[in-house]
């Protein structure tokens, strides 16, 4: 057993062994499906703590001809797909941790080299007198190999993505790096599957990948393998089962992840809460709220009012189409929150373009970075939100509209009134305890004639009238209500069998202390 070329099983035993382990072994038949196909090429990106390595240690062992994995996968799923015995242990296999080479500064000049010295050395056990090695290093070395003998290589390649996480100022690495990659698969007859995960997908030069030949499986697009990118609801009832957990609770803490139409859990978080029987916040396990408040702190404009807006359970449209999937190249706001999607602290949803926070255990890294100079008031603003809701379903409307004029003077370092968006997020502030009683808001709800800014309905069997608002700028809250009757914004919520509330806001920038004003009406339905 080598350390690259053909390793053991070890690291996929310790995962089937695990106090928790949901089976996703029919990645296997996946990739079974794109062996020495125009599709060999793979670059599976997601989050830290969603399960990349074992998926590289799990395709490892049941590649490799460096072990006899058979038992491992007794009563795994993949055992019952056609292609399974013939793949089984039958292939050469190289396992590359790209992080095991640069764990010191010093390292990032070397490691390609390195790379390619550790991996040579092992081939030399097993192909001696096949190649010759020259200038043109490991790629030229599997050519020979090939050439002389038929035998191809799968690649399995964890935390493909490092250097351009570790390396942030070094272009020269980066590129360096990426013409080594380039060099090593494209067009080459010997690679039978190359499969590289981390959590970036692949670094652009422009519009244009340095990559072109992998196909990308992320966050943003999964394509076919999303239901190996998390753990999905059955999965987690299954285990809640199991361990007489509340499921609920555990929805709530680690749900919230979309990718390709799936709802997904957090893998590691839901272990972990399941092992120690101990619901909160794992995250600071491996990311602190230090390292997301680099980026939300970044002076883009809109970029706080996006931020402000997803804590009030809002989403966000954003374009991820220009960003450079690295860490620096950052243009606009949209580069930012396409950041922090791949990093996990955001989800997207593919049908609206829109991005928000998941659930509460990330939600909590947001309140930790946010609890800091330069986001003044905004901790202030949503710990008064829970007496401004009372005030809403009392129809207390001056004290609603009194409460959002404090709100805006705590937050006016954070949004800046200068458009109705900053409007919006203001009342999503204010709303912020709406969380507990109600399901995400829904913003510009298509409801009879026209679109209701922002829609509160209650979650099931809690007994709190729905809430209908409407904004305005520089007009009148008369006209606000006038607006949800005209155009029968309530229609689409006729079915509601509880109470409505209309809550009609304008704001006045040139009306003295008294910018807001709110009226509130209790629907009468016909």
């Amino acid at each position: 057993m080598s350390i690259y070329l053909n390793p053991g099983n070890s690291l996929f035993r310790e995962t089937v062994n695990s106090f928790i382990y949901i089976d996703k072994s029919n990645l296997i038949s996946y990739t079974n499906s794109v062996l020495r196909s125009s599709r060999k090429n793979m670059c599976v990106s997601r989050p830290r703590r969603f399960g990349k390595s074992m998926a590289a240690d799990m395709l490892t062992a049941y590649y490799s001809r460096g072990c006899d994995s058979a038992s491992l996968f007794t009563g795994l799923k993949v055992k019952e797909d056609i292609s399974f015995e013939e793949h089984l242990n039958r292939h050469n296999v190289i396992r590359l941790d790209i992080q095991q080479f640069l764990f010191n500064e010093s390292h990032l000049d070397i490691f390609i080299d390195k790379i390619q010295q550790g991996v040579i050395a092992e081939l030399q056990k097993e192909y001696e007198g096949y190649f010759t090695v020259d200038q043109y290093g490991l790629p030229n070395v599997l050519k020979q190999i090939y050439a002389r003998t038929e035998d191809g290589f799968i690649f399995i390649i964890d935390e493909w993505d490092c250097v351009f996480r570790l390396t942030t100022e070094r272009k020269d690495v980066q590129k360096e790096y990426l013409d080594f990659l380039r060099g090593l698969f494209k067009g080459q007859d010997y690679v039978e599957l190359a499969y590289m995960t981390g959590i970036l997908p692949i670094k652009k030069y422009g519009d244009h990948s340095a990559i072109n030949i992998f196909d990308e499986y992320s966050m943003i697009s999964p394509k076919k393998v999303e239901k190996y990118f998390g753990f999905t609801e059955q999965e987690v009832q299954d285990e809640c089962i199991k361990h007489h957990a509340d499921f609920e609770e555990i929805k709530k803490w680690y749900d919230g992840y979309r990718a390709g139409g799936l709802h997904l859990y957090n893998p590691k978080s839901v272990i972990d809460a399941l092992t120690w029987a101990e619901i909160q916040s794992y995250w600071t396990g491996t990311e602190t709220y230090e390292a997301l408040k680099v980026y939300i702190d970044l002076n883009f404009d809109g970029l706080k009012e996006a931020i402000t807006m997803m804590l009030g359970n809002g989403h966000y449209r954003i374009n991820t189409r220009k960003f450079q999937n690295d860490m620096t190249t950052f243009k606009t706001k949209d580069d930012v929150l396409t950041l922090l999607l791949h990093l996990g602290y955001l989800t997207y949803d593919s049908e609206t373009s829109e991005v928000f926070i998941p659930n509460r255990e990330i939600e909590q890294e947001f309140l930790n970075a946010v609890d800091e100079p330069g986001w003044d008031g905004l901790i202030q603003a949503l710990n008064s939100s829970e007496g401004l809701l009372e005030s809403t379903w009392e129809m207390d409307a001056a004290a609603v509209a009194k409460g959002i004029d404090a709100i805006h003077s705590e937050t006016s370092s954070t949004l800046q009134y200068n458009n109705e968006n900053s409007l919006a997020c203001t009342i999503l502030m204010a709303y912020y305890s709406a969380k507990v009683y109600y399901m995400n808001p829904v913003m510009e709800l298509p409801s009879g004639k026209g679109f209701a800014d922002v829609v509160y309905l209650p979650k099931r069997n809690i007994d709190r009238p729905a809430l209908i608002v409407e904004l305005k700028w520089d007009k009148s809250a008369e006209g606000a209500i006038q607006q949800i009757k005209d155009r029968q914004y309530a229609s689409w919520i006729k079915e509601y069998t509880g109470n409505i509330l209309l809550v009609g806001i304008n704001y006045n920038k040139n009306s003295g202390e008294k910018k807001h004003e709110c009226i509130i009406e209790e629907y009468i339905k016909i």
